[in-house]
This record gives C-alpha cells, structure tokens and sequence, in this order.
C-alpha cells in the first residue's frame, strides 16, 4: 500500500489539468477524468486518450509488480479489455461517485478497479 501511495504522489504532484496538451497535470481524480473524457473533436483527443492510457495501465503496471499475488485485491477479467474499456468504465464509474472526486487519481481509479475487477479467493 505504500507503494501505491508513492505511485499516486509521484502522478498527482502537479498542480492543476492544463490546457495545453504537452504539460498535462492532475491533482485530484477529478482532473484525470477530465482529461480520460475528452470529446473526439477535441485537438487534444489523441494526446489526452494517451496520457490517461498511461496512467492507468501505469498504475496497474505498477501495482501488478509489487504486490504478491496472495495480496492483490484487483483481478483483470479473461479475456482482457482493451485500455479504452477500462478507461471508459473509470469515467462512467467515477462521474457516479462524485464523492471521490477531489481524491488522488491513483486512489480513486484503485478504488474503481477494486469494485470492477475484485479477485475472487
């Protein structure tokens, strides 16, 4: 777990989302899900949906290194979905629990996977 909480202070230790696409930043959940919900029309769509991809496969990357497997509380599906699924659930899921909102990203999207993809023991 403390990992994860070095991982979500080393993500969110910006100040504030951007508005220019080359210094995107999140302090909260709230900010990555601005940043995962950007419109296709949007100039910044590609490089938004890659920056969200690369927190949250980051993330899960991380998490999935360092925790053993008799520890771990989230268990991806088989087969697996494709990053734009996950992302979307993370938005869909999040924008329904505003609550978590002004949370670290990381925590709030553990928070997610936790209740999509728990493991079974």
């Amino acid at each position: 777990m403390r990992s994860l909480i070095l991982v979500a202070a080393l993500l969110t230790s910006g100040a504030a989302i951007a508005t220019e696409s080359s210094t995107f930043q999140m302090s909260n959940a709230d900010d990555l899900v601005r940043i995962c919900s950007v419109a296709p029309s949007d100039p910044f769509y590609a490089n938004a949906t890659g920056f969200c991809h690369g927190i949250l496969f980051g993330s899960y990357r991380f998490y999935d290194s360092w925790v053993s497997a008799e520890k771990r509380f989230v268990c991806p599906p088989t087969p697996a979905q494709t990053r734009a699924e996950v992302m979307n659930g993370f938005v869909a899921w999040a924008r329904s629990h505003p609550q978590y909102m002004k949370d670290a990203a990381v925590d709030t999207l553990f928070r997610y996977l936790a209740e999509a993809y728990p493991c079974k023991k």
